[in-house]
């Protein structure tokens, strides 16, 4: 949405969808992509785009493809990984730059994860919040019955129409309830909820955001599949340097994801922080802040 700031809203065409962004910093600078997580856009990174920008990086935070005011492909196929993937990639490109800083959130953790993994030659350094590695993160699925509880709504996500009606009825107030209901008292005021309502209401947003969902849980059936045919496991190592930053009070991904992640990533640190939930950039925003910067910086 066209809220206003220290940077400029900008539009570009990229893996063949329109994309719009905000941007801070100047141009010759080296790049920091944001990626937001659902239900947000780019507005979840507000705290840390003139921050960073102001530290003399060139700051870029698409709304990603579905989300707010960003083009809205039809069909669930139009959401898998490697088209994600391909927006990191094209937007890092549009900029003029070969590589960047990625960061991701939420869903955009889970994109900048996959952005590693597969198109390593695009980031400098990787840094991802309440995100699990989604290899660590499927093998918690077959093992861990508190995380499969806790992801109980991938599942509900999968049905057809009824969460897009629950969460966009009423001018997204079903986002906003989703929003209060998994955040601490004071994580979210009211303008950003009625901001997240007004870019959740843009017509077809609130199903593009739930393709996500649908599009990633029929790649994993099939790459199960394919794997147990194969009787191997697909490469998922992540060889840049990492950074995880995860609030531990985040009810539908368990700390025990931030476990055990040597198989995938070799050079890897992680802060938890303790009495912050799943939104934890606008909890703690100049912690955040100052982790990235210091990661940044090596």
């Amino acid at each position: 949405m066209n809220v206003e700031g220290p940077w400029t809203h900008e539009q570009a065409v990229v893996n063949d969808v329109r994309l719009h962004y905000v941007e801070a910093g100047e141009e010759g600078d080296p790049l920091v992509v944001l990626l937001h997580g659902f239900p947000e856009f780019w507005y979840s990174w507000r705290r840390q785009i003139p921050a960073l920008a102001d530290a003399g990086y060139r700051v870029v935070a698409p709304d990603m493809r579905g989300y707010a005011t960003s083009e809205k492909p039809r069909g669930v196929s139009s959401y898998r990984t490697e088209k994600l993937v391909g927006d990191v990639a094209g937007l890092v490109e549009h900029c003029g730059a070969e590589s960047a800083r990625v960061v991701g959130h939420d869903w955009g953790g889970l994109v900048a994860w996959e952005t590693a993994i597969r198109r390593p030659d695009v980031v400098d350094r990787l840094s991802v919040l309440n995100a699990p590695h989604p290899g660590r993160y499927r093998e918690e699925l077959r093992r861990n019955a508190d995380q499969i509880r806790r992801s109980w709504y991938v599942g509900w996500f999968q049905v057809p129409r009824v969460p897009d009606f629950l969460l966009g009825a009423r001018d997204g107030a079903g986002v906003a309830k989703l929003l209060e209901d998994t955040a601490g008292p004071d994580t979210f005021s009211k303008t950003d909820l009625r901001r997240y309502r007004e870019a959740a209401s843009q017509p077809g947003a609130v199903t593009a955001a739930l393709n996500y969902y649908r599009a990633v849980f029929r790649e994993g059936l099939g790459e199960e599949v394919r794997a147990l045919v194969a009787d191997e496991r697909p490469d998922r190592e992540v060889r840049v340097p990492t950074l995880l930053l995860w609030g531990e009070d985040d009810p539908a991904l368990g700390v025990a994801l931030t476990d055990g992640l040597d198989p995938w990533v070799a050079d890897l640190r992680i802060e938890r922080f303790p009495d912050a939930t799943h939104w934890l950039q606008h909890d703690r925003p100049e912690e955040v802040t100052e982790s990235l910067l210091g990661f940044f910086g090596e």
